[in-house]
């Protein structure tokens, strides 16, 4: 049981690794205008939202962090070990 609970963590955290790039491409493209310049001035996206919009891939990589924890704790709890 342990062990598959650490195969399904792994692919987890693999797969969710992988993703980052792709949120973080998709963020950029949430943020510029049709024109897609991308310079500041034609940004789609400004003030607050945008520091929120920027702040997606920061909390995508935390999750997928918070989730190698809690997979680890889990499993070291069902084997005994903490």
């Amino acid at each position: 049981m342990v062990l598959g609970n650490m195969i399904g963590g792994f692919i987890t955290i693999i797969v969710g690794v992988n993703l980052i790039p792709t949120v973080a491409d998709q963020v950029k493209a949430a943020q510029i205008n049709d024109t897609g310049d991308g310079t500041p001035e034609n940004s789609a996206v400004t003030g607050a939202a945008a520091t929120l919009l920027d702040l997606t891939t920061l909390f995508f990589a935390l999750s997928i962090m918070a989730t190698a924890i809690s997979t680890g704790v889990s499993a070291l709890r069902e084997s005994g070990l903490v």
